[in-house]
């Protein structure tokens, strides 16, 4: 008989309630009061989340432009309504699970007395009669509410008590819609009721298992047919409403014949319903499944995300960090839009992997880069020459590679926070500092003791030629090694190492980071003043020393390396349908989310004044050069390159005002080794140096995408921090005699160290000294003094002479005026 007669007056409803509650549900009568309390509990616990009807549904990841990079999921479902369904997949679903569905308040009492007497008979429950209702609801509590195997064995156990929870939970459900219906939209009884039926058949087609990992009727026609839901024909949605019998047994990929068989079956419950569509329906018996060659359900998480997949695992560990779990976005239908640029990811990727190919034996290159800004610093790319993935032949990993503490160190890109410690304590970016071929630190570490090294010192020669000193930019270009360490033992350890911190390696705070019990990084470091830390030999997370440089470039505003935009989901009506916006799209509701503040950690003119010293690396004689122009880079850009001892790691630090970013090759096999160039690879005795593929894996990424948000440009330099404070000003004793020039350097709060040097001018006055504009405020000035001897070759002319300087040779002095 057609669906849309009446089987069975609602008036009989209460006469066979009575009969179920006698002869289904309660063959041993003294169980009634107990099971009924329960009951009632349970439906109070659940009812309003039964008519709330959230469910889980996929949350979409999207780059800046908002297209898609991966797909997240607990269950695979998108949440659709009524309308956006095919009508024929509502009549399949009724004609085969409940025909009766039009008719009954919920529960279907003439099925239900059925039931009540082959379960009394048997003094078990075999036979459930379950309503789309009832089987809503069962699924509801499975699928939706269980947390624990506990929820889930109580959600589909075979006692009275979960089918009265049913029957009583479907009963107030319909009922409710019906009401809600009745109040909201202003319909009678009959209208307000045929809209609760839609609502509740929508509910269910949403949250029932499809198999192949599809829940709900969306997922379902997109898995089987490559299709929406609203486009499904009477075959297609016969196949599926056949399924949620047992999506298992009759899945058409592994059981295509019972698939089909029972797809049949439904349409031949469709022709009892429908007979005026017989022609039309027996046709659809005779075709094919037709559904797609495999199953078209997206890869669950990052791993579906290619070569963003590294970005996607940072973003989700940002959320999680910042109060949404990743639990709750594979459940809660987001949609994530995020600050990833497909145009310089694009460059990010292929220089990186350019430069260091994805199967090389034990060594990676990472990079990141982002814009620079004061109110956030948006992740623009981050990459691994790795491939992401599972394939471990394939040299594919799903390590954090980017943004974890890895490697052996940054080398001398530390230098910076030597610099930048030094600055802040007075000392001009402007002045020039001693460049001495070896230096012996006492009390910054313990390397001495052997190769002529005292004891508790810290040794360390020059690997090449110098000048007895040089400019800060000159010799953070050239990156001799002594000038730092030196520089370092004036500043002290602790300053460089909260600068380091303060600029942007947040993790070097971390207890248990430095790999020695609960200490940190920071921690170690201080504790043993060890002198090395300026040429960087502790492992470095490539996303934070990326974000140092957006530091530096953002005016000294650190912020934390941001990958979200903006968080939303799709907006709903009160009975679950997406409301649709003006451009026929889904509109969506803003999902609140705060970041961490962002902190000016350094003045703007020391950034922008050490990002001028940092600008001549690509220039001359400066460390990256070589990279600079095998990219063709012409702009201007502000880097420091390193090396680490052993040649196990190297980095090149890089930015403009537009973009900012760093490259970092290191060892990633599971035995310590050095790392070759050209091809990398690991190596016994390393060769790679920051300004090879480090340097040339930056230059390649950033050439084609520099201007991308705008020109580029040096920041003002300011004049306090380029001249340096009063305190760290050395007064200008040139021609002085000794003891006066000593008088006045001690008065001005430095100490001095007297030397004898070969020079015309007469014996006992000085000649220069080094440092000769600015220094660390009680810093060592050295007072070179005549000893009245000209040397060799005589005045090089009225504005110059040379000096014999012990342990370096002669050099050419500019004189005054």
């Amino acid at each position: 008989m057609p669906i849309s007669k009446k089987l069975w007056p609602l008036a009989g409803s209460c006469l066979l309630a009575g009969v179920l509650v006698a002869g289904m549900l309660f063959p041993v009568a003294s169980g009634l009061g107990v099971v009924s309390n329960r009951a009632a509990s349970a439906v109070e616990n659940v009812s309003s989340e039964l008519l709330n009807g959230t469910l889980p549904e996929v949350s979409t990841m999207t780059d800046a432009d908002g297209k898609p990079i991966a797909v997240l999921y607990d269950q695979f479902r998108y949440q659709v309504g009524y309308n956006d369904i095919s009508p024929d997949m509502i009549r399949a679903i009724i004609s085969i699970e409940d025909r009766r569905f039009l008719e009954h308040d919920g529960v279907d009492w003439k099925g239900t007395i059925r039931a009540a007497l082959k379960n009394s008979s048997s003094g078990e429950v075999q036979q459930g009669a379950s309503t789309l209702d009832q089987q809503y609801i069962k699924n509801y509590q499975l699928l939706v509410l269980a947390r624990t195997e506990a929820d889930r064995q109580a959600a589909i156990e075979t006692t009275p008590a979960r089918k009265l929870r049913e029957v009583r939970m479907a009963l107030t459900m319909e009922q409710s819609l019906t009401e809600q219906a009745k109040r909201d939209k202003g319909l009678d009884d009959a209208a307000a009721k045929q809209e609760a039926k839609k609502q509740i058949v929508t509910r269910y087609l949403n949250v029932v298992p499809f198999g192949n990992n599809a829940y709900g009727i969306e997922a379902a026609a997109q898995t089987y047919f490559g299709r929406s839901a609203k486009d499904l024909t009477i075959g297609q949605s016969a196949m599926l409403a056949g399924m949620v019998q047992s999506s298992s047994a009759l899945d058409p990929y592994n059981n295509p014949e019972a698939s089909l068989e029972r797809r049949n079956v439904v349409l031949d419950t469709m022709i009892d319903n429908f007979p005026d569509r017989r022609a039309e329906i027996e046709k659809a018996k005779a075709s094919p499944l037709g559904v797609l060659p495999r199953p078209n359900t997206p890869a669950q998480g990052c791993i579906g995300a290619g070569n963003n997949g590294f970005f996607c695992d940072y973003a989700l560990q940002f959320l999680a960090e910042n109060g949404i779990s990743r639990n709750s976005v594979l459940r809660g239908g987001y949609v994530i839009r995020t600050t990833l640029d497909p145009a310089v990811q694009r460059s990010t990727v292929r220089a990186v992997q350019d430069q260091a190919s994805p199967t090389a034996d034990g060594v990676a290159n990472v990079m990141s880069a982002i814009r620079p800004g004061k109110r956030s610093h948006d992740v623009l790319a981050m990459s691994s020459s790795r491939n992401y993935g599972l394939n471990l032949n394939a040299g594919e990993t799903m390590q954090p590679q980017p943004f974890s503490l890895v490697g052996d160190g940054a080398g001398s890109v530390f230098k910076i926070f030597t610099v930048a410690a030094a600055m802040e304590k007075g000392l001009g970016a402007g002045s020039s500092i001693p460049v001495p071929s070896s230096v012996a630190v006492e009390g910054m570490g313990n390397s001495g003791g052997s190769n002529g090294c005292p004891a508790n010192s810290y040794c360390v020669k020059n690997d090449g030629k110098y000048p007895a000193s040089m400019s800060i930019t000159n010799a953070l270009a050239q990156s001799p090694n002594t000038a730092f360490v030196k520089l370092l033992q004036q500043v002290g350890v602790k300053p460089a190492v909260d600068m380091s911190v303060r600029l942007g390696l947040r993790t070097y705070n971390a207890p248990g980071s430095s790999g020695y019990g609960d200490k940190s990084v920071a921690q170690y470091v201080k504790d043993g003043n060890l002198g090395s830390f300026t040429l960087g030999p502790t492992p470095v997370n490539g996303l934070e020393l990326s974000n140092v440089a957006a530091t530096i470039a953002s005016g000294g505003t650190w912020c934390p390396p941001n990958p979200i935009a903006s968080i939303s989901t799709i907006k709903r009506d009160k009975y679950g349908n997406p409301v649709v916006g003006p451009d026929n799209r889904p509109a969506l509701t803003a999902v609140p989310f705060t970041a961490p503040k962002c902190e000016q950690v350094v003045e703007e003119g020391l950034a922008n004044t050490l990002a001028n010293a940092m600008s001549k690396d690509d220039q001359g004689g400066g460390t990256s050069a070589a990279a600079a122009g095998s990219q063709g880079w012409s702009l201007p850009a502000s880097g420091k390159t390193g090396t680490t001892e052993a040649h196990r790691s190297s980095a090149f630090l890089g930015f403009t005002n537009q973009i900012a970013g760093s490259a970092y090759v290191y060892n990633d096999g599971p035995t310590p080794s050095g790392v070759c160039t050209s091809p990398l690879r690991q190596c016994y005795d390393g060769n790679l140096y920051g300004g090879m593929e480090p340097a040339r894996t930056w230059y390649e990424a950033m050439n084609p995408v520099a201007t991308k948000f705008g020109p580029v440009r040096l920041p003002p330099i300011d004049p306090r921090f380029q001249s340096g404070s009063d305190r760290g000003r050395i007064p200008d004793v040139t021609g002085l005699p000794a003891s006066a020039a000593t008088s006045r350097l001690q008065a001005a709060g430095f100490k001095v160290n007297q030397l004898d040097v070969d020079s015309g001018r007469p014996q006992g006055t000085v000649v220069f000294t080094a440092p000769s504009d600015s220094a660390m405020p009680g810093s060592v000035v050295t007072v070179y003094v005549s000893n009245g001897r000209r040397t060799e070759g005589g005045s090089n002319g009225p504005t110059q002479t040379t000096v014999q300087v012990p342990g370096v040779g002669p050099v050419v002095i500019q004189l005054p005026g």
